[in-house]
């Protein structure tokens, strides 16, 4: 001990000559720094021979005075190497699983050949496995719950039953997207329809808010003839939405877009839009410019 304390004070000594050295040294100062690195590594490689050594007479008074008191050597084993002492305590849990799976260990294979053999290959009398069976009865179990739920009460659906229900739910999202997707139409993205069902909606808008100003049919009225050639802010499916949406204030026709949704106000001009050429009594005289029914913004039925 006397030497390792020699050689650590000369370590430590050595370690801190780059932080004092001056200007005055014989040696660079990497140098200096490299050999301090050195002598650094040195104690500490013997601070760890130094704990192994302590380590080892530890262990040795350990076993002494373990002996002193009675301890005999497989107990002293068993406490110096706690280690061992798990992995025998794993074999034995590998005992008790071997019982719980009804599983024979290999060294009593001979005593489980049976006296017969086909080409020289032999068969062992196992046992069939606890938990083999138990898994065998937990399926009949299943299977007799299964028939029972889905076939005899029907407190389950089947597969058909299934079907349909999610057939079912599939149409209401279907229906509830395009109720969506139909009031996020404006004057950019209306398309032109020849849906029944459409044309009846617009119909029924009409009547309730356009007759008082073109008509019961349309033929115009304080408002313009709706069935003619003749528009006063474009006859296209997209300008006549605009018209509805945005109104023209200067000539008496009213904003709908905070009466009508988007989807109501693409149903009435649908309706209007198949008015055309429908003729009706005692039409209003034409006004605007005359357009020819071109609107090529027809969207599949």
């Amino acid at each position: 001990m006397k030497y390792l304390r020699l050689l650590l004070l000369l370590g430590l000594s050595i370690s801190s000559q780059p932080l004092f050295a001056d200007d005055h040294s014989l040696l660079p100062a990497d140098v200096e720094n490299y050999i301090g690195y050195g002598t650094i590594i040195a104690v500490l490689l013997l601070f760890v021979v130094a704990m192994l050594i302590i380590l080892r007479a530890v262990r040795v008074l350990t076993r002494v005075i373990l002996k002193s008191q009675g301890y005999t050597n497989e107990q002293i084993l068993a406490e110096l190497n706690p280690v061992k002492a798990a992995k025998d305590k794993k074999a034995n849990k590998n005992e008790v699983w071997q019982k719980l799976l009804s599983l024979r260990p290999i060294e009593e294979e001979k005593e489980l050949l049976i006296d017969h053999a086909y080409d020289d290959i032999q068969e062992l009398d196992n046992p069939i496995p606890a938990w083999f069976m138990y898994l065998f009865y937990a399926t009949i179990i299943f299977a007799i719950g299964y028939l029972l739920n889905y076939q005899v009460f029907h407190t389950g659906q089947n597969q058909y039953e299934e079907y349909k229900t999610e057939m079912v739910q599939a149409d209401i999202a279907h229906k509830l997207f395009l109720s969506k997707n139909a009031n996020q139409v404006d004057e950019n993205t209306v398309k032109l329809v020849h849906d029944p069902a459409i044309i009846a909606s617009g119909q029924a808008i009409f009547k309730t808010n356009c007759v008082a100003c073109h008509g019961e049919h349309a033929q115009g009225n304080v408002g313009p003839n709706l069935t003619d050639d003749y528009w006063l802010h474009g006859g296209k499916i997209n300008n006549l939405f605009k018209t509805v949406k945005y109104g023209v204030l200067t000539k008496g026709m009213p904003t709908w877009e905070k009466v009508l949704s988007p989807k109501q106000i693409s149903d009435v001009v649908n309706y209007v839009k198949s008015l055309h050429g429908t003729n009706p009594a005692n039409p209003k005289a034409p006004q605007g410019t005359l357009e020819a029914n071109n609107d090529k913004r027809t969207a599949a039925n």
